[in-house]
């Protein structure tokens, strides 16, 4: 079973942009690393509130927001609720497989991850880039994203409810080129 900090972030947008590409596979074994300003717990409810400058760091994979609620069943699995406050958005940066500097990153106000489900939503805000040398090649923006891992679905809905609304926002794919232009023959 995938754990919370695993490399589900990456892996489930470059299957969103339905890229060849995965995330850094060796991140699933390395240990989570989280900064904080203040933490608190409760252990009868299994849950853990982290403010202030929240940093999660797990090999390659970076999350960052302003708070994080974790929530943990007595089966073992986590929930995870990264929020940011007015004006800012919560982060995520993994590098991927593949070549020596290709990351995947993204954005939003808010971004939830089921792990019993597989499931990353990510609301208000929504950004999602794939980058090769420091260069996006592929961007997905929209008020909602959503990916559900086990299924390999993505949506993108108007409105950050989840749902399409009649005079909602709209969502933008952004795909670079994969082929260059062909060499000039005989060119002298």
């Amino acid at each position: 079973m995938k754990k919370i900090f695993h490399n589900v972030l990456a892996a489930a947008f470059l299957s969103l942009l339905s890229l060849p590409a995965s995330a850094e596979k060796a991140d699933s074994l390395k240990q989570a690393v989280v900064e904080f300003d203040s933490l608190d717990v409760d252990e009868v409810t299994q849950t853990r509130i982290l403010t202030g400058n929240v940093v999660v760091t797990r090999g390659t994979l970076t999350l960052k927001s302003d708070r994080a609620l974790v929530r943990e069943t007595p089966e073992g699995y986590m929930s995870v609720t990264l929020t940011s406050n007015p004006g800012r958005v919560a982060t995520f940066r993994q590098k991927r497989d593949g070549g020596p500097d290709l990351w995947m990153e993204g954005q939003a106000e808010r971004i939830d991850y089921e792990e019993r489900e597989e499931v990353v939503k990510l609301f208000s805000k929504a950004v999602v880039k794939e980058l090769e040398g420091g260069r996006t090649t592929n961007e997905l923006v929209g008020p909602f994203i959503s990916y559900d891992n086990r299924r390999e679905v993505a949506t993108v809905r108007n409105d950050a409810s989840g749902q399409t609304k009649a005079g909602g926002g709209r969502g933008t794919l952004i795909i670079a080129p994969r082929r260059t232009a062909p060499a000039a023959a005989g060119k002298k």
